[in-house]
């Protein structure tokens, strides 16, 4: 049959045959086919003409898509196959990129890229703080093999392998590192990155207000630098160190607020203090150099002011303008005590004029203070001075045999403290009361004994003074605080009632528990040294000394070299003291106190050439 009828069979949807469009021999019966021996179901029809068509075409896309599949599983086991023992495609490690080479040669580039950074000071960064590492004294090290490792095995997923070849993928390296080193190595670093948190403020170049914005502090996370470093210090970048964060409580809002408001009016000008009579100018760069800025509410500054600085500025521009009082002075006059009248002062009450002066400094006009003027009453009145009762010598000792350099701090300290007050139930003290005793003061050094070698000292001779005061104490009836004999003793001395003092450590001070003050009088002469307490007389003193006891026998000492001083020495014993304190008036005894003192022996000295 032509190709032109066999298609019009073909496209006849009333066409039947074995199978529905298909087209029979030419020699195959067109008519009289008998009906199929089962009939179609009513719901299932006929495949019509284009369902005809499609089946070819699905068939041979099958087989297109067969053929591809078969090809890519072929490109992939050839791949797989090829690529066994490589690196994984994309791999970068360290910034050195060895994706797809064979382990040992990824190995060797590695080595070659990334071991000359090892001998190099690794780039950190704490906040704002940059620093170097030194790796090699941190026990920092690569393990390379372990560093693939974590590069993985060839992948068996067909995409991950497919997508390897348009990506990549960031390793880091295997640190061997002992981390207690590298953590020791930070604790050294903290001087650099560590920082306390500085609070805004405000400072003066000149009169011109600088601000100056906080910064926050910053303390060094130790643990997490640790871990940082490790993965990250052969990259050949700078190593984030993590830090926490020390805030602080100004902002710089608030010192812009200060300058403003505060600093720049404040030294816009002069302040005038208008006394009685005369004024005062307080300039600008004293407001400059007293104004102080603190932490405030809110991130603000609070301003305040030095009034003690601003006082001494302007108080000498009206020292003219106060009347000087005095204290009440009980003197020595024509061998007697005199009291010498106490007078009342009125002077400027600096508090309360100065209180109002930092509203005064937000101002640029109308910058005047006026001075506030108050009585000043004597601390000590002549009624006060005369209550005292300082009439009559109650207690006195006199102590001599001193050499002429330690004479001159005997004599130097008796000036100071004479004429000493000690009122009822105040307590002196001998180094509280001269302060420190120096060469500025007027001290000198004095020869002394030291180990069986002469020795100079500063303020030697101040415990001979000290003996004299401890004793007229004790015969005045104070009552002892505090006195430590000398460790040898020493025969200008009275046994078990001397004293020595030592700046600082060793000191002499009494009590006076009388009802009546106390005036010391000091009187010094190249040979002696005799201390006066003048009072009202409440007891008489009885002092009883034991005989010696508790012997003990000097040791030898040899001392090489020269100089030397040889001495016999002398044997140490114990002796006990007792004061008994009989009422004046009637005799009877209101205390008695006993003190055992134990004296080293003093050695024996040999001077052995």
């Amino acid at each position: 049959m032509p190709d032109d009828e066999r298609s019009s069979i073909r496209d006849d949807p009333g066409a039947t045959g074995p199978l529905a469009g298909e087209v029979q021999p030419d020699d195959a019966p067109t008519a009289d086919i008998p009906p199929p021996p089962h009939p179609t179901p009513p719901d299932v029809g006929e495949p019509g003409p284009a369902a005809r068509r499609r089946r070819p075409r699905l068939r041979r896309g099958l087989l297109v898509a067969a053929a591809v599949v078969g090809l890519l599983g072929l490109l992939y086991g050839a791949d797989l196959a090829l690529s066994r023992g490589e690196v994984p495609r994309g791999v970068i490690v360290a910034g050195v990129d060895v994706g797809g080479m064979e382990r040992g040669a990824a190995a060797q580039l590695l080595r070659q890229r990334i071991e000359p950074r090892l001998t190099q000071p690794v780039p950190v960064r704490a906040g704002d703080v940059e620093t170097t590492l030194d790796p090699s004294a941190s026990g920092l090290a690569l393990d390379w093999p372990a560093t693939l490792d974590r590069a993985g095995d060839q992948p068996l997923n067909p995409w991950t392998r497919l997508t390897s070849l348009f990506t990549s993928s960031e390793v880091g390296v295997v640190t061997s590192g002992d981390r207690d080193t590298l953590r020791t190595a930070f604790e050294g670093l903290r001087a650099e990155t560590d920082r306390q948190p500085v609070e805004g403020t405000i400072r003066f170049e000149g009169v011109t207000p600088v601000p100056v914005d906080p910064v926050a502090g910053q303390t060094l996370d130790v643990p997490a630098a640790t871990d940082a470093v490790l993965d990250g210090w052969a990259s050949g970048k700078v190593v984030q160190l993590p830090v926490s964060r020390v805030p602080v409580s100004t902002t710089p809002e608030g010192v812009r607020t200060a300058l403003t408001e505060v600093a720049e009016p404040a030294v816009s000008g002069p302040v005038t203090v208008t006394g009685d009579g005369a004024d005062a100018v307080l300039e600008p760069e004293v407001i400059a150099d007293s104004l102080r800025f603190a932490p405030g509410d809110e991130g603000a500054l609070q301003a305040t002011i030095d009034k003690r600085a601003v006082r001494e500025a302007v108080a000498p521009q009206l020292a003219g303008t106060e009347r000087r009082g005095n204290d009440a002075e009980i003197v020595l006059q024509g061998g007697s005590p005199t009291v010498l009248p106490s007078a009342t002062g009125r002077g400027i009450d600096w508090q309360a004029s100065l209180e109002p002066l930092m509203e005064v400094l937000t101002r640029t006009d109308d910058r005047s203070l006026p001075a506030r003027y108050v009585e000043q009453p004597p601390e000590l009145t002549t009624e006060e001075a005369r209550s005292f009762g300082i009439r009559d010598v109650i207690g006195e000792f006199t102590t001599g045999g001193f050499a002429s350099d330690s004479g001159v701090n005997i004599e130097r300290v008796a000036e100071e403290v004479n004429g000493a007050v000690v009122a009822p139930g105040e307590t002196f003290s001998l180094n509280g009361y001269t302060g420190h005793r120096g060469p500025a003061q007027g001290y000198v050094q004095a020869g002394i004994i030291e180990d069986g070698r002469p020795a100079r000292g500063i303020g030697g001779g101040i415990s001979q003074f000290a003996t004299t005061l401890f004793n007229a104490s004790y015969f005045a009836g104070m009552t002892d605080i505090e006195h430590h004999e000398h460790s040898y003793y020493i025969s200008r001395y009275p046994e078990g009632r001397e004293a020595t003092v030592f700046e600082g450590a060793l000191d002499v001070e009494f009590r006076n528990d009388s009802p009546t003050g106390i005036l010391i009088q000091t009187a010094w002469t190249p040979d002696s040294i005799t201390v006066k307490f003048w009072g009202t007389k409440q007891v008489d003193v009885e002092s009883m000394t034991s005989e010696r006891s508790d012997f003990t026998p000097p040791p030898t000492k040899r001392v090489p070299g020269e100089p030397c001083i040889e001495t016999s020495g002398s044997q140490g014993f114990s002796v006990t003291n007792t004061r008994v304190m009989r009422d004046a008036d009637t005799g009877a005894v209101v205390n008695r106190n006993s003190h055992t003192t134990v004296y080293d022996p003093l050695p024996k000295v040999v001077c052995t050439g």
